[in-house]
């Protein structure tokens, strides 16, 4: 159940008309991460899915890239980000940007030893899609989870 609006469990979107300025403004920053920015689509859904983890966000979970040739066993294997051998050392780094953005961003920003790793993958301009791409993903996952809003929905981006 909804903590505003009595929205419905699959309305992921109605509840942004409450804030028409800020929830257009939020649409505008999403269509940006999808559709502008430069982090491959499997480096993206990879970390996007470890904030989903971290935020319990059914509407995140449950989201899947439209024709990005990912397929459910990409998925399958996101909370074994770390080992699993078919993600690339791209994608690990990216994974572990991602869950520690999530759980320990001053560990994150105080760890040369990550950042030297982090620089052999990622150009500056990719951590900083990296970076701005998982502020959207907490901060409207966790709106999302708070509010209690679209918490039954499946989505295609």
């Amino acid at each position: 159940m909804s903590r505003i609006g009595g929205f419905a469990d699959d309305d992921i979107v109605g509840w942004l008309g409450l804030s028409p300025t800020l929830g257009g403004a939020l649409g505008d920053y999403a269509n940006a991460v999808y559709n502008q920015g430069r982090l491959d689509v499997r480096t993206r859904e990879l970390a996007r899915m470890v904030i989903a983890g971290h935020n319990e966000c059914a509407v995140c979970r449950g989201t899947r890239a439209a024709s990005s040739g990912l397929d459910e066993e990409f998925y399958l294997h996101v909370d074994e980000w770390a080992t699993w051998p078919d993600y690339s050392d791209t994608e690990r780094v990216a994974a572990e940007f991602a869950h520690r953005f999530a759980t320990d961003h001053i560990g994150l920003r105080e760890d040369e030893e990550f950042w030297q790793r982090c620089h052999v993958s990622l150009t500056d301009e990719l951590v900083v899609d990296l970076a701005l791409s998982c502020a959207l993903w907490l901060g409207q996952g966790r709106a999302l989870r708070v509010l209690d809003v679209g918490q039954a929905c499946r989505l295609t981006i």
